[in-house]
């Protein structure tokens, strides 16, 4: 039997435990569908595909709604199968065997990952002690490799932690000067005080993903797009998949940008529910750090972390446990849900932790 390449034998796979629970508050989805009315146009809207033909290659109306949504023109506009399919293309066009990517942990795993599996390098720094971006980490990565691609994840997963403006911009800078190229991830940037999407300019090695799974109640749909230069988007669409977004997934982006206001209510009562959540955890012997996201990270205190997490699983509450990773020790992230799963929630670790 064939094997796989050698760089990839010992490469571990991405994943989250899949279990059945009462309350699931481990992959940071929306706990509400989609609004109803979007359903059944959705459905209606699939009784006129022709199905025995192609999807439309450039998914010319999905990039025009997205554009006129962010103020952009349609050609800065690249879609795909989720942001990790983003993420895999840009790496494809960019990185590669000869080139460096750069992450600052901890962080988002799929950047690392993502970019081990299009064979390109991975140069790794740290985050600060307070897991914040730390700019003098960042320079020394710049100085050291030259990174053709690098990523800022803001807000951070798993930290939820917003990197400023001015964080990014010095870190743009950094990237234009050795000729390489700056990924805001903002998979979470509609929870957060400011997006780097105002950064996005002709000629500035500059692109912001975001998906449609986190606000717009679409995680089934795996949808996801980035803004960036036009010249830059056109290489995308010379390496990209023929064909690789079908017909029903354009179609329900497109019906998804018609319902703009009930997504921005979505997420005034999510980030009005993370505050409550955050507040019953200020109530609980744990460390708790401040959140731009739909999630949040806590470490309990005088408890260990993986205990802790399969108590709350015992109790069909399922939560991230980021318990070993490296920084992380000890620490668990969970979704902002429903008030009712927040309660739920927040009643068990109240149980467990006291």
């Amino acid at each position: 039997m064939i094997r796989p390449r050698a760089d990839l034998a010992l490469m571990a796979g991405y994943h989250s435990p899949q279990v059945e629970v009462k309350v699931r508050l481990n992959t940071n989805e929306s706990p509400e569908p989609p609004p109803a009315a979007w359903e059944r146009e959705w459905l209606e809207s699939l009784r006129q595909v022709d199905w025995n033909r192609y999807p439309d290659r450039g998914a010319t109306r999905l990039r025009q709604a997205i554009a006129e949504l962010h103020g952009v023109a349609a050609d800065q506009v690249f879609v795909a199968n989720g942001s990790n399919e983003v993420l895999q293309t840009l790496l494809l066009t960019y990185g590669g065997h000869d080139r460096t990517a750069a992450v600052w942990t901890p962080t988002y795993a799929l950047h690392a990952h993502i970019a081990r599996i299009t064979g390109t390098q991975v140069v790794e720094g740290n985050r600060g002690a307070d897991l914040a971006t730390d700019l003098d980490e960042v320079r020394r990565l710049y100085d050291a490799h030259r990174p053709a691609v690098a990523f800022l994840c803001s807000p951070n997963n798993p930290t939820g932690l917003v990197d400023d403006e001015a964080t990014v911009a010095t870190t743009l800078e950094l990237a234009t000067s050795v000729d390489g190229l700056l990924v805001v991830d903002e998979a979470y940037g509609q929870f957060a005080p400011w997006s780097a999407l105002g950064l996005v300019a002709p000629g500035v090695p500059l692109v912001v993903t975001r998906t449609f799974s986190k606000t717009w109640s679409m995680a089934a749909s795996r949808l996801g797009y980035l803004i960036g230069p036009a010249e830059l988007v056109a290489e995308l669409d010379q390496v990209v998949l023929p064909y690789h977004l079908d017909s029903a997934k354009q179609l329900a982006g497109v019906l998804a940008l018609d319902h703009v206001t009930e997504m921005d209510a979505r997420v005034a009562h999510l980030v009005e529910e993370r505050g409550r959540l955050v507040a019953g955890l200020a109530e609980l012997p744990v460390q708790v750090w401040p959140s731009g996201a739909n999630f949040v990270l806590f470490r309990p205190l005088g408890a260990d972390g993986a205990q802790v997490w399969h108590d709350l699983l015992a109790r069909s509450i399922l939560v991230r446990d980021f318990s070993s990773v490296p920084r992380l020790e000890g620490c668990l992230r969970v979704t902002v849900g429903s008030p009712a799963e927040d309660d739920a929630f927040l009643d068990a670790l109240t149980e467990i932790l006291t």
